[in-house]
This record gives structure tokens, C-alpha cells and sequence, in this order.
């Protein structure tokens, strides 16, 4: 693990300008006057190394990468903020966790290599999974979400379902981990390296076992960990990782996927890990764009200037994250859609809590987006059936491939 001094010196810290352009362009510094990615730099920079670990503010910083987007120097203030909280972590200072710290528990469980989960039991007869094969699906947290979430109408499983419905419909069955754990994209932000590397190493084992050679992730901080975080601390994986808006915007290119009009008016969240952090802005939209009759309208912050959901790793849900949400409905309520399209099942989560809060927030629905493409597809007659051994396409007979 990188010191902080380290770390300052590899992203060059020390050629800040000290302009504030990172701290005006913060969502958390515009709702709380107690964070500033500026100040965070000069107390490292300075080597104020007891300050930056026990002032609580580090815990308060989204890493949603809006201050790397505009930073003039071009300082990765996300990577120092990782860094912070690594060391921090290990001379026993905690973040303050939303629901009581129930997600970090569990995932402290999954890092038991002994365990033994319950997975799979919402796979229903018409989707086609495999245990060994090509193509894997990363599903991640969602069948515990919905457990946490059901009271305000979470259904992250449906878009679980629904992106093994477009795999299908591409004739491809992906494989599934029975006992896969969380990617550990949490407990890395949360400072915790041992049990982010213990989650780390049984599922990158679990799909070499499967015979895998891509990967697909429906949440992109799932795609990012491994993409980014996994590559870092283990190197080359062995096998391609896309995230699902990719594998459906280059079937659209190669027209192997076609979808049914859906009359409506939407707009589109970029969520933090799949926009800034990873650069995918135009699979999302090339998919959506595909739909006949369906129309995007933009937010005047989208692509690299979208705005976080507000909540990063399950650490401080406050109200100030709720202002952050309800801002943001609010922007997307102002577009004049009826419908904000994510791709992240946070945001989906974190959207429909500040909708379902005591004080109410604008009436605009949320849905996912393999949900909505698997929705557009579904009123075509071949949808929802498992790929027989031999299909049709563009009026060839093909041998199914997977």
C-alpha cells in the first residue's frame, strides 16, 4: 500500500494552483461548508499527515472524480482520497456508515472463505445460464439490495433478470457464480485493503474455475473494481470486461439487436464509476437512441459534469446527500421527461429514497436501463425464450455461440 507522501508525489499534488476550482465544482462542498478537495490537498502536500486521517471530513468525499474532470493540473484527487482512507483505516479510524453499517457487515462476511450464500434461487426456467463457459455475468449485491430496499419499491433483481434477457436474446447464456461475493468496491473506499483483497481473490479463483474470457457487469462500480482496482492489485486478469450498455450498443452496430417502439420522454443519469471514472458516456446512449419513438432529453449537467447520486460506499446518507438528490430529480424533473433512465442500481436506490422521504420530492419515475431495453425487446415474440441450439439471423441459419 502506497504511503500518503507517495501518493502525493505520483499524482503531483504538489503543481495544484490552488485556483478552487475542485472545491466549487464539489457537490458535497456546494450543501456542507466542512469539505474542500483544495483544502485536502495543501494538508497533504504540507505532510499535515494526523490532520488528514482523523479529520472526518475525508469520509464525506463521493469519489465521484467531478474535481479530477476540472482540476487544471490535472491532480487524480480521487486516488489521494482512496490512499487517505487506506491509512486511515489502519490505525483504526472509521467512517460513519448509513443503515447502521449493515452493508459493510455483509460484506465482511462474504470475505469468509468458508461461506456458503443462496444466490441463484431468483433464476427463473426461462433464462438460459450456464455453470461453465465463455461469457460470465458479474451479477454483484442486487439480490441483497432488494432485501434492504423493498419498502421503497427496489427491484434491482429486475434488472439482474432483465440483462440475463438481452444476453439470451443475443444468444448468449452466461454463466453464473453460485457462491460469487461482493467485487469489494465498498470496503476499498471504506479504507478496509485486507477484506477488499480476501473478496478480491475468491472471485477472480471463481472465474477462473468457470473458464470465462469476458466478463459482463450490470453495476459499474463492480466493473470498475475489477477493471480498475482489481488490474492495480493483482494484474492482467485473463479475460475482457464490458459493462451490459456496451455489449448492447455493439450489437445495435452490428444491427444483431433490434428493439420495439416505446413511446416516452426520459433522461439519463451518468453514474460517477461508469462516466468519469471509466469514460463510457455513449454506450448508454446509443442504446437508449436505438428505441424507436423513445426521446432522450439531457440534463444540463450530463456526461462529465453529471452529478453524483449523492451517497458513495454506504457512508454518510445525510441531509445533506438528500439535498444532493432531490437537486438532482429536480434537474431531471425540469427536462420535462417523465422517466430518469440509470445504470447503476445506487442511483436507482438513492433516487427512490429521496422520492419516498418525508417530504416528498418530484414525481418523475426511475427506472434501469437493461430493464427498459429489455422491456423494448420484450414485445418482439422471440424474447424470454432460452437461444435454441440453432437461430435465425438475418435470415441465415447460425450455430447458437455463447
Amino acid at each position: 500500500m502506497a504511503s500518503i507522501a507517495e501518493v502525493v508525489k505520483r499524482i503531483e499534488a504538489y503543481y495544484c494552483l490552488d485556483c478552487g476550482k475542485c472545491t466549487g465544482v464539489c457537490p458535497v462542498s456546494r450543501v456542507s461548508r466542512d469539505f474542500s478537495p483544495r483544502t485536502l490537498i495543501l494538508k497533504a502536500v504540507r505532510g499535515d499527515r494526523d490532520d488528514l486521517l482523523k479529520n472526518g471530513s475525508i469520509w464525506t468525499c463521493l469519489a465521484c472524480g467531478l474535481c479530477d474532470e476540472k482540476c487544471p493540473s490535472g491532480i487524480h484527487y480521487i486516488e489521494l482520497t482512496k490512499a487517505i482512507r487506506l491509512e486511515a483505516h489502519g490505525e483504526g479510524e472509521r467512517a460513519m456508515c448509513s443503515h447502521g453499517g449493515a452493508f459493510q457487515s455483509l460484506m465482511h462476511i462474504m470475505t469468509s472463505p468458508n461461506l456458503k450464500q443462496n444466490r441463484l434461487e431468483w433464476l427463473t426456467p426461462d433464462m438460459g445460464v450456464k455453470k461453465t463457459g465463455e461469457v460470465l455475468y458479474f451479477v454483484g449485491c442486487a439480490p441483497y439490495f432488494d432485501a434492504f430496499f423493498s419498502d421503497i419499491g427496489v427491484s434491482t433483481l429486475t434488472s439482474v433478470k432483465s440483462t440475463i434477457r438481452l444476453l439470451n436474446h443475443l444468444e448468449i447464456e452466461p454463466v453464473l457464480l453460485p457462491n460469487e461475493r461482493c467485487c469489494g468496491h465498498d470496503l476499498l473506499w471504506s479504507g478496509d485493503l485486507e477484506g477488499f483483497r480476501k473478496l478480491a481473490e475468491h472471485n477472480l479463483e471463481a472465474i477462473k474455475r468457470s473458464g470465462a474470457k469476458r466478463v459482463v457487469f450490470s453495476c459499474p462500480e463492480g466493473y470498475r473494481t475489477f477493471k480498475l482496482d482489481y488490474a492495480e492489485h493483482f494484474g492482467k486478469l485473463g479475460f475482457e470486461v464490458q459493462h451490459i450498455s456496451e455489449v448492447l450498443a455493439n450489437a445495435i452496430l452490428k444491427r444483431d439487436l433490434q428493439f420495439s417502439p416505446v413511446k416516452g420522454v426520459i433522461t439519463y443519469q451518468d453514474p460517477c464509476r461508469l462516466g468519469r471514472h471509466l469514460g463510457v458516456y455513449e454506450p448508454p446512449r446509443a442504446t437508449l437512441g436505438a428505441i424507436p419513438e423513445l426521446e432522450l432529453r439531457e440534463m444540463g449537467r450530463s456526461r462529465a459534469s453529471s452529478i453524483c447520486c449523492g451517497v458513495s460506499a454506504w457512508l454518510h446518507c445525510d441531509s445533506c446527500t438528500k439535498l444532493l438528490q432531490l437537486q438532482r430529480l429536480k434537474e431531471a424533473q425540469s427536462t420535462g421527461a417523465n422517466l430518469l433512465i440509470t445504470a447503476c442500481p445506487k442511483c436507482e436506490i438513492h433516487f427512490r429514497c429521496a422520492i419516498s422521504g418525508e417530504d416528498g420530492g418530484p414525481d418523475i419515475e426511475i427506472r434501469d436501463l437493461a430493464t427498459l431495453a429489455a422491456e423494448a425487446i420484450g414485445k418482439r415474440p422471440d424474447v424470454g425464450k432460452k437461444p435454441s441450439k440453432a437461430v435465425t439471423r438475418k435470415g441465415k441459419a447460425v450455430k447458437k455461440t455463447t
